[in-house]
């Protein structure tokens, strides 16, 4: 059997998600659409759903207006991914959400499928992507690719095949031609560029255009994954990560790593979020970052090409969208104003911010934890001759330090806030996503349409 048919049979057998899995599936769901209204007011691509151009059954975040499946999956998606404010699972470094939520959310609106239904298929394809992922640790990453734009299509096009009732040679199928489709690299990375964003709407629209070219009689490779010339050789340069892949599927359906993906605080890189915790443990007060000298960042080996390089312009970014990657000017962010929010990354750098960022320096530290763990490690000079270290251990909302839903929901409502919706209108999403026996999905267009 090949690696496909492996997986297709397995999630064919799975039972029911366990009632804990379901509510964390919901939970995650929840969080994609908040924050994608957020980016429809206050992100680097607010315009993008007024650019619809077909009608259809989908919802468009923000928009009155609906449009086809594949084009609701693309707007979205980009969206959710925009303000990098979407939730990851670390090990793998994949952003599960930002493409599952958009893809399964059409699926669900062009089929009617039951809202239960749609969350099952939104968790199994959270599941094969972080098992795509974790079977070749940052494989997609050294090699210059963005992971969740490459395997998103893969998981993706699953979970919408799922939501469609395909049987399992048209599964197959459906994840073989999204194979086609995978792309997005880092070369976004050299000026900021927001790119990054539409790789994962990208992958979206690819994951519910499989499935529909499936139904009009295109078939995939059986092979997709093995081989120098199948996903992983070609994508990571490891095609032994195809039968790790397959080992992995072992336990899907009893191990469920959707449980241990963090929600994000910030809107800004993953890999950030600790540095801006250490920065906080300083307690440095109004204007008590005029007493540091320096800040020295311990970088995890194979973070350094994201957010610290080339270093000179982290510290001088050219806009303040782009600074959601750099590490001197976040963690400057921090200790000149003492928090780190949306409007940050709006307009123009701050020069207060440029110049104080001009004292953080950093160095490789090859033995983090990373990619298992997002840790970070500060050294703080300070004008008196003394240091201090400050070590966390990973980053908050991951496995090892979760969230509750009480705080997933908070940032729900902070988000639909910031977008102009009434609370009453919060409330009766969060009851219809997260705590109706029977997910309504359609209060998402309901909710679109008042933000």
């Amino acid at each position: 059997m090949s690696v496909v048919d492996v997986l297709i049979d397995k999630v064919a057998d799975l039972p029911e998600l366990p009632p804990d899995i379901e509510a964390s599936a919901r939970l995650h769901f929840l969080d994609a659409v908040g924050v994608g209204l957020a980016a429809t007011r206050r992100g680097p691509v607010r315009e993008l759903p007024s650019t619809v151009a077909t009608t259809g059954p989908c919802t468009v975040l923000g928009a009155d207006a609906t449009t086809s499946p594949a084009e609701a999956a693309l707007v979205n998606g980009t969206l959710i991914h925009s303000l990098e404010y979407d939730d990851t699972h670390t090990g793998s470094v994949m952003h599960g959400s930002s493409v599952l939520a958009p893809a399964v959310l059409a699926a669900a609106e062009d089929t009617g499928a039951d809202g239960r239904q749609v969350i099952k298929a939104f968790a199994v394809g959270w599941e094969v992507l972080v098992r795509l992922g974790l079977a070749s640790p940052s494989g997609f990453q050294r090699v210059g690719f963005q992971g969740t734009s490459v395997a998103g299509p893969l998981a993706g096009a699953l979970a919408v095949g799922l939501i469609n009732g395909l049987d399992r040679e048209r599964l197959a199928d459906a994840i073989g031609v999204a194979a086609s489709f995978a792309a997005g690299n880092f070369t976004f990375l050299a000026s900021g560029a927001t790119s990054k964003a539409a790789q994962v709407g990208s992958a979206a629209q690819a994951a519910v255009s499989a499935v529909r070219l499936v139904g009009g009689g295109v078939t995939g490779a059986r092979t997709v994954f093995e081989g120098e010339r199948g996903f992983f050789g070609l994508y990571a340069r490891d095609a032994a990560a195809a039968e790790r892949f397959q080992s992995s599927l072992e336990d899907l359906g009893t191990r469920w790593y959707l449980a241990e993906a963090a929600f994000k605080g910030l809107p800004c890189c993953h890999f950030l979020h600790p540095f801006v915790e250490a920065v906080a443990e300083l307690n440095l007060g109004p204007g008590g970052h005029e007493r540091l000298q320096r800040l020295t960042c311990h970088v995890p080996t194979r973070q350094e090409h994201v957010i610290a390089v080339p270093w000179e312009r982290k510290q001088s970014p050219e806009r303040a969208d782009e600074a959601r990657w750099s590490l001197p000017y976040v963690v400057a962010l921090q200790a000149v104003r003492g928090q780190v929010d949306l409007d940050d990354f709006v307009g123009e750098p701050d020069p207060e911010v440029v110049r104080f960022a001009q004292r953080v320096t950093w160095e490789p530290w090859p033995d983090s934890g990373y990619p298992a763990r997002f840790p970070a490690k500060l050294e703080a000079a300070w004008d008196d001759g003394s240091r201090q270290l400050v070590r966390i251990p990973d980053v908050d909302g991951n496995g090892s330090r979760p969230w509750d839903a009480t705080r997933v929901i908070a940032k729900f409502r902070d988000n639909c806030a910031a977008t102009g919706v009434d609370p009453a209108s919060m409330d009766s999403v969060t009851e219809a996503i997260v705590n109706a026996a029977q997910p309504d999905l359609a209060a998402v267009r309901r909710l679109a349409g008042r933000a």
